[in-house]
């Protein structure tokens, strides 16, 4: 249970919070996916996505503004009972048993750089929007970071010019 504090529970009223709809904020507002890739994952139609979405960001809102506590229960979840991790070095994919830890190395390769397949920027696949368009998460991101611009072939530019502007 969220709740504002200084405020004893029993002088709030309660919003309930399903899983389901805090696992959808999960994924559209803390890990920025679009709303197909979530729906794709938490398993459900990309309508019925936006729904859970929707009636979350509401609940929220109103907790915040209201106030109100937020008490997290119930709805549809399904649990399972491995995580993928993929390696960033070989681009090996390969599950692991919940419970056993954090796996160390690749066991394809022996690489350390390792991480959660299901998780955003895995796997060289970028989620960031803007001038990537979400996919190439190295080459662009540090092209941008290191200062130099990132330059789309199709849009002419002054050291690029047009060949109708060249007449």
């Amino acid at each position: 249970m969220f709740k504002p504090a200084g405020v004893p529970a029993r002088d709030l009223e309660t919003i309930a919070l399903r899983l389901d709809e805090l696992e959808a904020l999960r994924l559209a507002d803390r890990d920025g996916l679009y709303h197909d890739e979530a729906a794709r994952r938490m398993g459900v139609s990309r309508a019925t996505f936006g729904r859970l979405v929707t009636s979350a960001r509401q609940k929220v809102a109103a907790a915040l503004l209201g106030p109100k506590a937020i008490e997290i229960k119930g709805g549809r979840i399904t649990m399972t009972d491995k995580r993928r991790f993929q390696c960033n070095e070989c681009g090996y994919v390969f599950d692991v048993p919940f419970g056993t830890g954090r796996p160390e190395q690749c066991p394809q390769c022996s690489s350390t750089n390792v991480s959660r397949a299901d998780s955003p920027g895995a796997g060289g696949r970028c989620r960031r929007r803007g001038a990537c368009g979400g996919g190439g998460r190295g080459r662009r991101h540090r092209r941008r970071a290191a200062g130099r611009p990132i330059v789309n072939p199709a849009i002419p530019t002054p050291a690029q010019p047009n060949q109708e502007n060249e007449t």
